[in-house]
């Protein structure tokens, strides 16, 4: 076989096991920032001391809310004046 062509290919296997370890690599980085955001989440939702079942009811009121009237929106709102 052409010695170039097998150095292609060496350097075709060598780019995709990279690939391969950068894709892991991204996918640990974004756990990692999941596990960052859920911890963030619930030590908000801790700050409030509430139980968990108010914390279901007032974000299950939060979803019904029209977009632009819930309580977050008035407060930016309120800071803007």
């Amino acid at each position: 076989m052409n010695p170039k062509i097998e150095k292609l290919e060496k350097e075709i296997d060598k780019t995709k096991n990279r690939i391969v370890e950068m894709q892991a690599k991204l996918r640990d980085l974004e756990k990692q920032k999941t596990e960052l955001e859920n911890t963030d989440y619930v030590a908000i939702a801790r700050s409030f001391h509430l139980t968990p079942q108010q914390l279901a009811e007032f974000l299950k009121s939060q979803h019904s809310v029209p977009s632009g009237d819930g309580p977050l929106q008035k407060q930016e709102d309120m800071n803007e004046d």
